[in-house]
């Protein structure tokens, strides 16, 4: 924010090689800051400082935990449709649905992309089952309650993800190890509302 304010209008690229990090790095941070309007960012121009109106934002989204303004998830089980799937994502207006297994956990993630390319190979959608189309648990980016609203804000933006499923560990039935138990979800959507809300109490 300093290099910015002093040397603005400035790249992002050029803030990374002051700082001595990636620009892939740098990213979710300018992200962040952006969207709490502490900086402009113009393409082909750079990052211009505006102002610090929002830092107190900022400061409470660090102290703002997941647990506090997550929401239901939307699940479908793993033996679900594809198409009973993409009508759920309609029905909830949801980009992205979270598959669970028989016992209640976390088990992928289906989003409207997938349904997309499934459906451009010309394959009835009745026929296919989610659990062979979803991202599996093992390659599913999470947040757990406890993390902070800018931790998961960051990786929304690092993953380039439009959800992520907010999860605890939980000892699975039957002495099968431990699983993710699906506790709700935070999307990037949420997050911008939130700094919105935030922003009209501050000004």
């Amino acid at each position: 924010m300093a290099i910015v304010k002093s040397e603005g209008p400035i790249t992002g690229e050029e803030v990374a090689n002051r700082l001595g990090v990636t620009r892939a790095t740098l990213r979710p941070d300018l992200t962040v800051l952006t969207m709490a309007g502490i900086l402009e960012a113009k393409p082909r121009v750079g990052y211009t400082y505006i102002g610090e109106g929002d830092m107190e934002a900022l400061s409470y989204l660090k102290e703002l935990t997941v647990g506090d303004v997550k929401a239901a998830p939307v699940v479908v089980s793993v033996g679900t449709t594809a198409y009973d799937a993409l009508v759920t994502m309609m029905l909830e207006d949801q980009g992205t649905v979270f598959v669970v297994d028989e016992d209640g956990f976390l088990a992928g993630v289906v989003s409207r992309r997938d349904l997309l390319r499934l459906s451009l190979g010309r394959t009835d959608l009745n026929n296919v089952p989610v659990g062979l189309i979803m991202t599996r648990v093992s390659q599913v980016i999470t947040a757990s309650p406890e993390e902070s609203v800018f931790t998961a804000a960051q990786r929304l933006t690092v993953y380039q993800v439009e959800a992520l499923p907010v999860v605890r560990k939980k000892a699975a039935p039957n002495d099968r190890g431990e699983k993710q138990e699906l506790i709700g979800r935070i999307t990037r959507s949420r997050i911008t509302k939130l700094f919105s809300e935030l922003g009209e109490k501050i000004n």
